[in-house]
C-alpha cells in the first residue's frame, strides 16, 4: 500500500500518523497540533544529524577494532595493550569521580518494592492488558497449571482434587516458612478473623497470631467473618480469599478458596524487540495501545470457548486496614514504555531532505505525549513521572544524546524537566565497559539498569568478529566476560546509589512451560543483587514473586556492595575458542540449533508480523523468542563461517533441513506459509539466510535492518 503524505512545516507526515496525532494523541491535552508539529519539526531537524553522527562513530570504531584484530590475529591478545588501544580510539572513556544518581519523584514500584517485571509487545492490546492486570494473579491457578505440581492429571482439562490438594499444601508450607504462625502451622487451620487489629488464626479450638503481627495489614468484609485477608511480606502482598461456597474451597475447613499473589510489579510495554512494527500502519497500532493504557480506556473484545469476553484495565483493590480505615492497593502493574534505539529510521515521517525520520526520536515524542494523559490522572505513576526504557545505546555519548533528546521533548510538551525517566539497557559492550559514565550522563533521569545476555552476547561477537572463532553459545554463560558483565552491572549500580532509588534488573526466563525449573534457577537473580527480573507471563510473574518473599533483596544488596568488584580486564576478555577441535557432528549440531531458532522466529516475523512468540526449539521445547535471540544466533554462525569452522554451502544445506522441521512444527497454524515448498520464493527463508550470510556487515550485528526491509516487501505482496 502506497503511503500518502501531507506536508507539515518542513516534514511530510503519513496520513495515518497525522490524523492519529491530531485527533487522538493530543486531544484533551494543552498541546495544540500546531505547537506540537512546530516543536517536533525543529527538534528532529536539529537532532537527526547528531543521531546520524553517533551511528557513524559506531561504524568507525568497529572498523578500527576489526583492523586491530586483523593485525594481531597470530598473537594472543595482550589485554593491557588491547585496553590501551580501546582508550586511544575513544571506545573506552576515562572514568570520573564517584557520584550518586539524583533521580527524583520515583514511584514505590521502582524504588521500594522488589519484584517481577513483565515485558509485553505493546502492538498486541490483549497481551498488554493482561500484563497490566498481572499485578495480582491467582497463586492457586498458577501452581495448578504448571509443572511445579506433579500429578497424573497435569495436562488434563479435568479437575483433579488430589492435584488441588497439592497446590494448597505447597502454599501452606510456603506460608509456614515466610509468614509463620506463632505456635502452629498454616496446615488445616479452621478459620481467620480480626480482633483488636490482629489477625487471629483458628485451629483445634485455639487461637493463634502471626509471629510477626505487622505482616497482617488489612481485610475485606466483616472482621469476624472476613471475605479476604491481606498479608504483607518484603513489601509484597498476598490476598487470602475466603469463600466456603467456592469449588476450590470444598476440602478446606477454613473456606480458603484462593491465594492471590502480588506479582508483576512493573511492566515494560515494548515498541522494540518484541514487535514487528515497520511502517506507519504498525507504529500507529503501537502508539494507540500505549495511549489507551495511559488514558485508562484501552479495551479488547474477543471470543473464547464460544463466549464473547471483554478485557480492560483492573481497578485498584479496596480493603479495610487493621486500624479500621480505608486501604487501597494498586490494581495494576506500573507501566513503563520501551522506545526503539538510535539506529533505525521509519517511513512514517520524511524530513526536509527526503530522508526517513529517526524512529527513536519519533518514539520519544509520541510515547511521551501519550503519557501526558496520565500526568493529569496519576493512575499509572502516582509521582508524576514517565518511565522510558531506552535500548541499544553504545557508550556515554549516546546516553548523553538520549538525555538531550528528552530535554527537548519536555520543552516542546511543556512538562517539567526530568519528568521523563530513562532506563538504561546495558546490552552493548561499549555501554558495559563505560557503564558508570553512561549513568552519570543520565544521573537526573536514570531509574533502571538491566543486563540482557542475548543482545550483549550478540554485540560481544560482532565487536570481536575478527578476533577468531567464538566458543559455543552454550558455553558463553560460564565464560569470564559474562560473569564480569553481570557483576559489573550490579556493582556499578550500587556504587552509583541505586539502592532504594532505582531498579537493577536481570534478564528473561525464556521457557514459559518450565516453571519448576524457573523456581530452582531464577532465585539466583536475587542472589546476584537484582531487585527486578524479567518473566514471560503473568503465571511466571506470580511464581517468581515467591522468590522476593524468600529473600530481602535490599539486605542482599548491602552484602553485595562489600564484595570484590568486577574487573574491566575480565569484562574485555574475548570469548574466542582456543584451538578448537570440534568434530563435524558437534559443529553441525551447533549450527542446526541456531538455524532452527533463526528460522522459527523469522518466518513468523516476516510472514505474519509476529515480533514475539513461543517458538519451539529443535527439541520442541517452547522458548520465548524476540530479536535478541535472533542476533546471537545469526552472529554466531556468521563468525564460524568467517573463521572457517563451517562453510556457507554447509550452512545453507542445514538451513534448508531446519526449514522443513520448522514447517512441520507449524503445520497446525492456518496462517502459516511453508518455506520448504519453494525456498527461492520464500521471503522468510531468504531473510533468515541473509541474517547469517550478511551478518558481518550488519550494523553492530543488529537484525532490524534486514527484518524491516523484507517485512515491508512481504506486506506489499499481501495487498
Amino acid at each position: 500500500m502506497e503511503t500518502i503524505y501531507q506536508s507539515v512545516n518542513n516534514l511530510k507526515v503519513s496520513d495515518e500518523l497525522l490524523s492519529f496525532v491530531n485527533d487522538e494523541l493530543l486531544k484533551d491535552t494543552d498541546i495544540s497540533p500546531e505547537k506540537f508539529w512546530s516543536g517536533f519539526d525543529s527538534v528532529i531537524h536539529e537532532l537527526a544529524p547528531k543521531n546520524k553522527d553517533l551511528i557513524k562513530i559506531r561504524e568507525n570504531l568497529q572498523k578500527e577494532i576489526n583492523d586491530w584484530h586483523t593485525k594481531n590475529k597470530d598473537n594472543r591478545i595482550d589485554i593491557d595493550k588491547y585496553k590501551k588501544y580501546l582508550k586511544d580510539i575513544g571506545y573506552l572513556k576515562n572514568e570520573g569521580p564517584d557520584f550518586e544518581i539524583e533521580t527524583s519523584n520515583i514511584d514505590d514500584e521502582i524504588s521500594y518494592i522488589a519484584g517481577p517485571q513483565l515485558v509485553v509487545p505493546v502492538m498486541n492490546a490483549r497481551y498488554a492488558l493482561n500484563a497490566a492486570n498481572a499485578r495480582w494473579v491467582s497463586l492457586y491457578d498458577s501452581l495448578y497449571g504448571t509443572n511445579i505440581i506433579e500429578s497424573d492429571e497435569g495436562g488434563s482439562e479435568r479437575y483433579d482434587p488430589l492435584r488441588g490438594q497439592e497446590v494448597i499444601k505447597y502454599v501452606r508450607e510456603f506460608f509456614d516458612k515466610f509468614i509463620p504462625i506463632d505456635g502452629t502451622s498454616w496446615k488445616n487451620i479452621a478459620g481467620l478473623k480480626i480482633v483488636d487489629k490482629n489477625l487471629i488464626i483458628l485451629k483445634d479450638d485455639y487461637e493463634y497470631k502471626l509471629k510477626n503481627k505487622d505482616k497482617f495489614v488489612g481485610h475485606r468484609g466483616d472482621a469476624n467473618k472476613p471475605e479476604a485477608v491481606i498479608i504483607k511480606n518484603n513489601n509484597l502482598h498476598f490476598e487470602i480469599i475466603i469463600n466456603p461456597r467456592a469449588f476450590s474451597a470444598a476440602h478446606d475447613i477454613a473456606g480458603i478458596s484462593d491465594v492471590i499473589a502480588e506479582s508483576a510489579i512493573s511492566t515494560i510495554c515494548d515498541n522494540e524487540d518484541s514487535v514487528a512494527a515497520v511502517d506507519a500502519e504498525d507504529k500507529v497500532v503501537c502508539y494507540k495501545n500505549w495511549l489507551g493504557l495511559m488514558k485508562g480506556n484501552l479495551k479488547v473484545q474477543f471470543i473464547k470457548d464460544g463466549k464473547k469476553l471483554e478485557r480492560k484495565l483492573n481497578p485498584d483493590r479496596s480493603y479495610i486496614s487493621k486500624e479500621g480505615k480505608g486501604l487501597k492497593l494498586h490494581g495494576r502493574s506500573l507501566l513503563l514504555v520501551r522506545n526503539v534505539g538510535h539506529l533505525m529510521t521509519n517511513s512514517s515521517i520524511l524530513l526536509k531532505d527526503g530522508s526517513e525520520a529517526p524512529e527513536g526520536i519519533m518514539d520519544a515524542f509520541f510515547t511521551t505525549a501519550a503519557a501526558l494523559h496520565d500526568l493529569k490522572r496519576k493512575k499509572n505513576s502516582r509521582k508524576g513521572s514517565i518511565y522510558i526504557v531506552k535500548p541499544k545505546m553504545h557508550g556515554p555519548d549516546e546516553t548523553a544524546f538520549t538525555n538531550l533528546l528528552f530535554e527537548k521533548v519536555e520543552e516542546v510538551l511543556g512538562i517539567k524537566k526530568y519528568t521523563c525517566k530513562i532506563g538504561i539497557m546495558d546490552e552493548e559492550r561499549r555501554t558495559s565497559a563505560n557503564l558508570k559514565e553512561c549513568i552519570r550522563s543520565l544521573k537526573n533521569r536514570v531509574f533502571f539498569i538491566n543486563t540482557g545476555f542475548l543482545d550483549r552476547t550478540g554485540d560481544e561477537m560482532h565487536t570481536s568478529m575478527e578476533a577468531g572463532p567464538m566458543i559455543k553459545k552454550g558455553d558463553m554463560k560460564s565464560s569470564k566476560w559474562i560473569q564480569a558483565y553481570e557483576n559489573n552491572n550490579v556493582d556499578i549500580g550500587l556504587k552509583c546509589g541505586f539502592q532504594g532509588k532505582a531498579q537493577i534488573g536481570k534478564g528473561m526466563w525464556a521457557m514459559p512451560d518450565k516453571m519448576k525449573e524457573m523456581m530452582k534457577e531464577k532465585i539466583n537473580h536475587l542472589k546476584a543483587g537484582a531487585n527486578c527480573a524479567w518473566v514471560p507471563s503473568p503465571t511466571a510473574a506470580s511464581l517468581h514473586a515467591l522468590h522476593y518473599h524468600q529473600i530481602n533483596i535490599f539486605d542482599e544488596q548491602k552484602k553485595i556492595s562489600n564484595r570484590e568488584k568486577a574487573k574491566l580486564n575480565d569484562l574485555l576478555t574475548i570469548p574466542v575458542a582456543d584451538r578448537p577441535n570440534w568434530s563435524v557432528d558437534e559443529i553441525n549440531s551447533e549450527i542446526s540449533n541456531s538455524s532452527q531458532t533463526i528460522l522459527g522466529y523469522v518466518v513468523r516475523w516476516i510472514d505474519q508480523g509476529i515480533g514475539c512468540s513461543k517458538v519451539p526449539d529443535i527439541n520442541n521445547i517452547g522458548l520465548m523468542e524476540d530479536r535478541a535471540t535472533l542476533r546471537i544466533s545469526s552472529q554466531h554462525i556468521a563468525n564460524w563461517i568467517r573463521h572457517g569452522i563451517t562453510t556457507k554451502i554447509q550452512v545453507k544445506e542445514i538451513m534448508k533441513e531446519m526449514a522443513k522441521i520448522v514447517d512441520k512444527q507449524n503445520i497446525n497454524d492456518p496462517n502459516y506459509s511453508p518455506m520448504s515448498n519453494d525456498f527461492e520464493k520464500s521471503i522468510a527463508f531468504k531473510t533468515a539466510c541473509d541474517l547469517v550470510f550478511k551478518g558481518i556487515n550488519q550494523p553492530s550485528g543488529y537484525t532490524e535492518p534486514l527484518l524491516h526491509f523484507n517485512r515491508i516487501i512481504k506486506k506489499s505482496n499481501q495487498i
